[in-house]
């Protein structure tokens, strides 16, 4: 089963990280891709600029209207994805559960539909 982990965390905190802050950082998440590897497979995994660099569509009509930053205005934003294939969503929760952005952030995990 796929599962969508989704991280969100506060961006201003990100943003003042320090130099070392983000070097350990680093050396969580590298320490959390080789625990989820051993576990399950990892499908895609991507980080993502912060919401101000977001362009949200519409659709109405037939005209397409742009705006300028996230759909809706949050504390924490979308720092970044993991899509994993686990066996099942127990599976899932604790794997998510180590992805370093759950101790001061948010991790939303969801099932991946599959089309036959």
């Amino acid at each position: 089963m796929k599962y969508m982990m989704l991280n969100f965390r506060d961006e201003a905190t990100a943003a003042n990280m320090t130099e070392e802050e983000q070097m350990q950082e680093i050396q969580e998440y590298t320490a959390f891709l080789e625990y989820a590897s051993q576990r399950a497979t990892i499908v895609s995994g991507e980080a993502v600029h912060p919401t101000g660099t977001a362009t949200t569509i519409r659709v109405r009509d037939g005209k397409t209207l742009t705006t300028d930053g996230p759909f809706a205005e949050t504390r924490e934003g979308l720092a970044g994805f993991y899509v994993i294939d686990c066996k099942d969503l127990d599976e899932a929760i604790e794997i998510a559960s180590k992805i370093p952005v759950a101790r001061e952030g948010s991790v939303e995990i969801r099932p991946v539909v599959v089309f036959e």
